[in-house]
Formats: structure tokens, sequence, C-alpha cells
């Protein structure tokens, strides 16, 4: 007998949720650090930052939960502004580099020039 559980309905989506978040966040981090991004687009992530402690808020904090709720979606809105406004080519490379978990476009790897031949092609 197998001791597998069925994983309950919705479950898999809320990790899939939560994956994604973590590979934003470490993609934003990478093109935050990268040098060939604008220092005018990196200062988009500072200033919604600075929404969290400002005393300006659309929704007040009185109301426990519903208050965060826009200091998270300013913070979300602030990422996504970030990454649509790095350069796309610098986005590709570090997007290939999280998914393949290293250098995509390295220069090292050994190419191997070659022709080939279609046997059995009528």
């Amino acid at each position: 007998m197998s001791n597998n559980k069925p994983i309950p309905v919705g479950q898999g989506k809320q990790l899939s949720i939560l994956a994604g978040l973590i590979r934003q966040l470490r993609l934003v981090w990478l093109l935050f650090k990268d040098k060939r991004v604008p220092t005018w687009a990196k200062t988009i992530l500072p200033v919604s930052l600075l929404y969290l402690i400002s005393p300006i808020d659309f929704m007040p904090d009185v109301i426990l939960g519903l208050g965060q709720l826009d200091d998270l979606g300013v913070i979300l809105l602030g990422m996504t502004l970030f990454v649509k406004l790095c350069p796309p080519e610098i986005v590709e490379y570090y997007l290939n580099q999280l998914e393949y978990g290293h250098d995509f476009y390295s220069d090292d790897d050994e190419t191997v020039d070659t022709t080939y031949r279609v046997v059995g092609e009528d």
C-alpha cells in the first residue's frame, strides 16, 4: 500500500502562487543589482517601499487585513512596473538563468559545427 495522501484541492494552486512570487522576488533582486538597468527604473522599488511607512494610505490600516491589502498591492505593482521598465533582453537573461539554474548565454560553452545528411527520405 502506498502512503501517498492526495493533495487537497487548491493546495497545489497555493504552492504555485507562492513559488511564482518567490521567483518574481528573485528576478527583481537580480535586476536591481544589475548595473545595466537604468537608475531611474530602480527608483520605483524604494518609492513603493516608502509607501509602507507613509502615513497616507488608500485604505486605513485600522481594519485588520484590509488595510494591509493596499500596501501589498502597491508593493506588487511596484515590482511589476520595475520589471516592465527594465530592458527586455536583461529580463530575459535573468529569467533564463532562474529557469535553468546557470548562465544560459555563457560564451564558454563548446559549440560543434558540422554537416548532416538526411537518410531514408524519398
